[in-house]
Formats: C-alpha cells, sequence, structure tokens
C-alpha cells in the first residue's frame, strides 16, 4: 500500500482541496497575465475601434450561458451524488440525458447568432463595416458557444469526481496557447476575422482534451442516446431552478454593459471600458475563490443546528474576505491613472474613473459573498435570487438612464449604486439574522476591522503617490507599499486574540502541507 493510500480520509480531502485550489488559483493567475498581456497588445496594433468591435460582437455571446438553466451546477452535483454511491449506470444516464440536452441548446444558441449576425447593425451603432466584419465574428465565435455546451459534460464529470486540478491545467495550457496563437497571427499581419478565427480554433480543440479527461477519471463513461432518461431529466431540473435563477440573475447583473455602451456609444467606447473590466473582473476572481470552499461547510453547519459555527463563518469570512479584497481596491482607487497610462498609454486614460468606482463595486461584492454563501447553503436561495435579480434590473435602468449624460461614468455607477443597497442593505443583514448575530456586532467585528485599515492605508499612499517613479515599475512600487500599510494596519485591528489565532492556524496549515507532501 502506497503511503497516499495510507492517509486518513480527513488529510486526502484536505489534500483534494489543496490541489483543486491551488490549481484554481494558478488558472485564474494565467487567465489574468495573459489579458494583461494580450490586451495593450491587441489595442496598439488593432485599434480602439477594431479591439472594441471584437470585444462588443464577441461578448454578446457570453450571454447564451443563461441557456444552461442551472444544468451545469446541477450536473457536478449528480455526478458526485451517484459516484459516492457507485452507481456507474445512473453516471452515465445523468451524463447523457445532459448531452443530448445541451446540444439541443446548442443548436438553439447558434440558431438565434445566426439571426443577430444578420441585424448588428440594426442593433448597435456601428458602420456597414463594422458590421460585416463583426458578422463574421460573432458566426465564428458562434461555433464554440454551440460546441461548449455538450462539451461541457465532460468537465462536469471531471469536476463530479473531484478533479478540478485537471480541468485547471487544462483551461491554463489553453490559455497560454490562445494568447501565443494571438500574438503570432497579429504579428504576422492578419486582420481582425483570422485572429478571431485562430484563436476560436485553440478554444475548440480543447474541448477534446476535456473529453479526454473526462473518460481518464471515470473510464466506464458511456455517452449513447439510449441512455437519455427524462426522468433524470425531471430530477435534475429540481436542482437546477434556483441555480438558474441566480445565474440568470449575476448575468443581467454583472455582463450587461458593455451591450449598453454599445448600443448607446457605439463600438469605440467598449475597448476603454474593457480596460477597467479586464482589470477588476481579475481582482474579483483572484480575491474570491475562498467562498465557495465554504459552501459545504455552511450547508453542514446548518443541518447540524451549529448556529455558532454559522456566526464564526459569517463573522470570518466576511473578514478575510474585505482583507483580501480592500488592499488591491486601494491601490486601484489611488492609482487608476499611472497604471492606465503605464499599461495602454494616455489614450486610453478615460477607463481609470471606470477603475476607480468599480474598485468600490467590487470590494462590495467580494466582501459580501461571504454572507451570499450563508443565505445560499443555510436554505434561502430563493432570497438570494430574487435579491440578485433586482439589483440587476436596477443595475440596468440606472445604466441606461445615465449613459448618455454621463457617458462610461453613467455606466459604472449604475453598477456601483444598486451592488452597494443590496450588499449593505439587504444581504448583509438577511445574513445577520440568519444567524441570529445582531448587524451592529457582525460589522463591529467582520466590517470594521478590515475597513479602517483601507482608508488609513489610501490617505498614506496618496501622500506617497508624487514620489513614485513613472512606468509599471512605479504602479508595482505603489502597490507594494499601499498592501503593506494595509497588511500592517490590518493585523493592529484585529485584536491580539484573532492575530494569535491566525498565527496558530498558518502555522498548523504550513505544518499539513508538509506532511500531506511528504505522504
Amino acid at each position: 500500500m502506497s503511503e497516499t493510500a495510507a492517509m486518513p480520509p480527513e488529510d486526502r480531502a484536505l489534500l483534494t482541496i489543496v490541489r483543486n485550489v491551488a490549481t484554481r488559483y494558478l488558472s485564474v493567475a494565467a487567465e489574468m497575465v495573459t489579458g494583461l498581456i494580450t490586451l495593450p497588445f491587441n489595442l496598439h496594433h488593432l485599434g480602439a475601434d477594431a479591439y472594441g468591435l471584437w470585444m462588443l460582437t464577441a461578448g454578446v455571446t457570453i450571454h447564451f450561458s443563461i441557456l444552461d438553466l442551472g444544468y451545469g451546477g446541477a450536473m457536478v452535483k449528480f455526478i458526485a451524488q451517484y459516484r459516492a454511491w457507485k452507481d456507474s449506470q445512473a453516471l452515465n444516464e445523468i451524463a447523457s440525458t445532459l448531452f443530448f440536452l445541451f446540444a439541443a441548446f446548442g443548436l438553439l444558441a447558434y440558431a438565434v447568432i445566426v439571426g443577430l449576425a444578420l441585424n448588428l447593425d440594426h442593433v448597435f451603432r456601428i458602420t456597414h463595416a463594422q458590421a460585416d466584419i463583426g458578422r463574421w465574428i460573432l458566426l465564428i465565435v458562434g461555433v464554440n458557444v454551440a460546441m461548449n455546451f455538450p462539451f461541457s459534460v465532460y468537465g462536469g464529470v471531471t469536476s463530479g469526481f473531484q478533479r478540478y486540478d485537471i480541468n485547471n491545467v487544462v483551461a491554463i495550457v489553453s490559455n497560454v496557447l490562445v494568447a501565443t496563437v494571438n500574438v503570432i497571427v497579429v504579428l504576422l499581419g492578419y486582420g481582425l476575422i483570422p485572429l478571431v478565427a485562430a484563436t476560436s480554433l485553440v478554444r475548440f480543440l480543447t474541448y477534446f482534451v476535456y473529453r479526454r479527461s473526462a473518460f481518464t477519471v471515470f473510464p466506464a463513461l458511456r455517452i449513447r442516446p439510449t441512455l437519455f432518461r427524462r426522468e433524470r431529466l425531471r430530477e435534475v431540473t429540481g436542482f437546477s431552478i434556483y441555480s438558474s435563477v441566480i445565474d440568470w440573475a449575476n448575468k443581467l447583473n454583472y455582463e450587461l454593459d458593455e451591450v449598453v455602451i454599445g448600443v448607446f456609444m457605439g463600438a469605440a467606447p467598449v475597448a476603454a471600458w474593457a480596460v477597467a473590466d479586464r482589470i477588476l473582473s481579475g481582482t474579483q476572481r483572484l480575491t474570491n475563490q475562498g467562498n465557495a470552499v465554504l459552501f459545504p461547510v455552511v450547508v453542514d453547519a446548518d443541518v447540524t443546528k451549529q448556529i455558532g459555527r454559522l456566526q464564526q463563518v459569517l463573522v470570518e469570512g466576511t473578514r478575510l474576505s474585505l482583507a483580501t479584497v480592500l488592499p488591491i481596491a486601494v491601490v486601484l482607487i489611488v492609482l487608476a491613472r499611472p497604471l492606465v497610462e503605464a499599461w495602454v498609454g494616455a489614450k486610453m486614460i478615460v477607463a481609470a474613473p471606470i477603475i476607480q468606482i468599480l474598485a468600490v463595486a467590487v470590494a462590495l461584492r467580494v466582501g459580501n459573498a461571504t454572507s451570499t454563501t450563508v443565505l445560499k447553503g443555510a436554505g434561502q436561495v430563493r432570497r438570494v435570487a430574487i435579491v440578485n435579480i433586482v439589483t440587476g434590473i436596477v443595475n440596468l435602468a440606472i445604466s441606461a438612464a445615465l449613459v448618455r449624460s454621463l457617458g462610461l461614468m453613467g455606466v459604472a455607477l449604475g453598477t456601483l449604486i444598486p451592488v452597494a443597497g443590496s450588499s449593505i442593505c439587504v444581504l448583509f443583514p438577511d445574513a445577520c439574522r440568519r444567524v441570529e448575530l445582531p448587524v451592529r456586532h457582525a460589522f463591529r467585528r467582520a466590517v470594521w476591522p478590515a475597513a479602517w485599515p483601507a482608508v488609513l492605508a489610501g490617505a498614506l499612499l496618496t501622500a506617497v503617490r508624487p514620489y513614485l517613479m513613472d512606468g509599471l515599475i512605479g504602479v508595482a512600487i505603489g502597490g507594494a507599499i499601499g498592501s503593506v500599510l494595509y497588511v500592517a494596519f490590518f493585523v493592529l485591528a484585529v485584536g491580539r486574540r484573532d492575530r494569535q489565532q491566525y498565527t496558530e492556524r498558518f502555522w498548523e496549515l504550513i505544518g499539513r502541507k508538509r506532511d500531506l507532501l511528504a505522504a
């Protein structure tokens, strides 16, 4: 017997979590780095109009993921469930049923994309020449969108077998290859349509790697039309309904800004928005990975009626989420202008105030993520869905109302205002009530120790900013100064007992990791 096989179950579980989370962070980091490199490269070589047209037309296809109808998340749940029960027949019936359901979704999505491509100049404020190019972009990217639906079943099987690390590694390699092909095609002098075709081909081939991975983790996998079962579809649908509502709400809330800009302002301003969005979306993804790990903990504590544990999750999860995102948000707010100038040039300086506004919105989203996790895991997923939908509708309404007078600033404020209202006035108080913790007490323990260090660090960084050198090196030095200041103040803010507790947990985790690596 190998040493790994001899490890106790809790150590194997911890090793799985560490492996999955670590590769997830690597995947997010790889996506961020390749994006940060290719965005200014493409802007420089393609121009703002062409790049904005690419982002506008390709960005439309993101919204077709709502056709998933929540089945993607439900699939992982049921794959894991029947794997635990060692029921291969049920596993294959679930996978086959969803594969052919998703294949139908893919065909429907491509039909809609074709219709949109033929009427592109009637939807957005673009020229006929831009519409001709955008039409081909949509038709090419649409193939990937259609194929992603059925092939996502293979990724779901791998995830259901708790091998997120395999999917993460595939994603890392794919992102690097896409970025490499992007640079090569542009340097060879090809235009926008060949560029989109080449990068789309890499993503298309990646689907077959996901398929191979699924058969690697589950060699008995069989996807056949004869295994399609209506009763399996009904079983999965009972879980997917609320997941789909939350997913639709998130799409409405976070991904319609570029559409609003394209409708009211045209393609070129989308490029400026993309600069800000690339930084802030990466920040949100990078700082919000830990909350997914808390979900099963919340479910377990709720089922076993451990109210004290729920309170601890809410307080510490919120505090640490804020402590993770606030240093980055402070640096972005203070150094937005030099960052934009050094990264993409002074022509895109209009993105700087957008970054500052959206940095506040991202801090609220990440800081409030634990409240959302607690509510979803403790039986109030319907409440979360309703709040998200209302937030998204208000976001769309305010953005559309302000974009004419304030331009991109109006769209950014349209995002910030409803997010702030739902986070501060609804979700956090609801989570406090759910765990039977007074809001004032939770604010004092969870929010205040993480918030005031951000204000003080931001003020000191603002004072230091005139003395920083120009360029990305100066921004990096400023970011390091702001982060160090925040950490120092945060360590003072949490108090002696919490400092001691965090220190003990850190060294315990380091020791456990050494034991796992040795095993």
